[in-house]
C-alpha cells in the first residue's frame, strides 16, 4: 500500500467511526430500519478499514525462508476479507432488517426532518473527508484510461476498496433518505424497510464485485499488458539480445512484480558478457517498470 493509498484508508476510517456513531443516534431516537441498516453499513466499512491496514502491515514483513517472496499477497488476502465482511455484516443485515419492516412495519418516532438532517450530515462528512479524496487519487491513477479499464487493471487494492466504499456509502445515504421521505408523503411505512432491503442489494453488489477482482490477484494475476509491452520493448533494447520468448508476470503486491522471461542472445558472447547482458536487461526493466521487483531471466543462444 502506497502512502498515499494508506492515508486513504486512514481518512475513510475517521470518517466512517464518526458516521456510525451518529447513524446509531439517529435510528435510536427514530427506530428506522433504513438508518440502522446504515449504521451497520458504517460499522461494516470501519472494520473494513482495519482490515485493509492490517494487509498493510503484513505486506510489508521481509522475504523469510517460508515465503521467499515476501507476503506481499496479504494486502490482496485482507481486500478480500472486506469483501466477505461487506457481504456477510452489511448486506446480509440491511436484507434481513427491512425484510422485518416489510413484514411488521411501524412508523419512526422521529421526525423526517430529524432524519433528513442526520443523513445529510453524514453525507457531507461522507464526501469532503472520504469520498473526494479517494475520486482525486482515481482519477490521477486513470491517466486517460475509461473507469471500467482503470478499475480492472489496478492493483492497488485500498484505492479501489476505499473508492467502492465511498460510493457505495453515499448512495446508501441517498437511498435511506428516499425511503423515509416516501414514508412519510404516502403514509406507507414499508418504504423503510423497502429502503432497508435496496441497500442490502447495493452492498451485497459492491461485495461481489470486489471478491471478484480480489480473487484474480489472489490466484496470481499478471501485470497490465502495458508494463508486460515495456518489459518486453526494455529487453530488446539490449544489443546483445537477439529476440524475447515467454515473458510470465504475476502480481506478488501492489508494488512488486514477479517477471520470468526467456531470452535468446547471440552466440558468441562468453561468460562474463552474458552476466553483464543480464545486469543490463534487469536495469532496462527497472527504468521502464519500476514495481518489477524480482525478474529471472534465462538466457538462450540464438538460433
Amino acid at each position: 500500500m502506497a502512502t498515499e493509498s494508506r492515508r486513504l484508508v486512514l481518512l475513510a476510517l475517521t470518517a466512517n467511526m464518526g458516521i456510525a456513531v451518529i447513524k446509531g443516534v439517529a435510528f435510536a431516537i427514530s427506530g428506522s430500519s433504513a438508518m440502522l441498516a446504515e449504521a451497520f453499513h458504517s460499522v461494516a466499512d470501519s472494520t473494513n478499514q482495519l482490515f485493509l491496514l492490517r494487509g498493510h502491515a503484513a505486506s510489508r514483513l521481509a522475504p523469510s525462508a517460508r515465503h521467499p517472496f515476501g507476503r506481499g499477497k496479504e494486502a490482496y488476502f485482507w481486500s478480500f476479507m472486506v469483501a466477505v465482511f461487506l457481504f456477510v455484516g452489511g448486506a446480509i443485515f440491511a436484507l434481513i432488517e427491512g425484510y422485518r419492516r416489510v413484514a411488521n412495519p411501524h412508523e419512526s418516532e422521529g421526525g423526517l426532518l430529524f432524519s433528513l438532517g442526520v443523513l445529510g450530515v453524514a453525507a457531507l462528512f461522507e464526501g469532503l473527508v472520504a469520498f473526494r479524496p479517494a475520486v482525486k487519487d482515481f482519477n490521477t491513477a486513470r491517466a486517460g484510461r475509461s473507469i471500467v479499464t482503470t478499475i480492472r487493471e489496478s492493483k492497488d487494492t485500498a484505492l479501489i476498496v476505499v473508492l467502492f466504499e465511498d460510493s457505495a456509502a453515499l448512495l446508501g445515504l441517498f437511498i435511506a433518505a428516499t425511503g423515509l421521505t416516501l414514508a412519510e408523503v404516502t403514509g406507507w411505512a414499508q418504504w423503510d424497510g423497502v429502503a432497508s432491503i435496496m441497500i442490502g442489494v447495493l452492498l451485497a453488489s459492491v461485495a461481489w464485485i470486489l471478491a471478484y477482482e480480489m480473487k484474480g490477484l489472489l490466484i496470481g494475476e499478471s501485470t497490465t499488458r502495458r508494463e508486460r509491452s515495456l518489459i518486453r520493448a526494455a529487453t530488446l533494447g539490449v544489443p546483445a539480445v537477439s529476440s524475447v520468448g515467454r515473458v510470465l508476470t504475476m502480481q506478488l503486491s501492489p508494488h512488486e512484480i514477479l517477471v520470468n522471461m526467456d531470452v535468446e542472445i547471440d552466440d558468441d558472447l562468453n561468460v562474463v558478457d552474458a552476466e553483464r547482458t543480464i545486469d543490463e536487461i534487469e536495469a532496462r526493466i527497472r527504468e521502464l517498470v519500476p514495481d518489477a521487483t524480482r525478474i529471472f531471466i534465462e538466457l538462450e543462444p540464438a538460433e
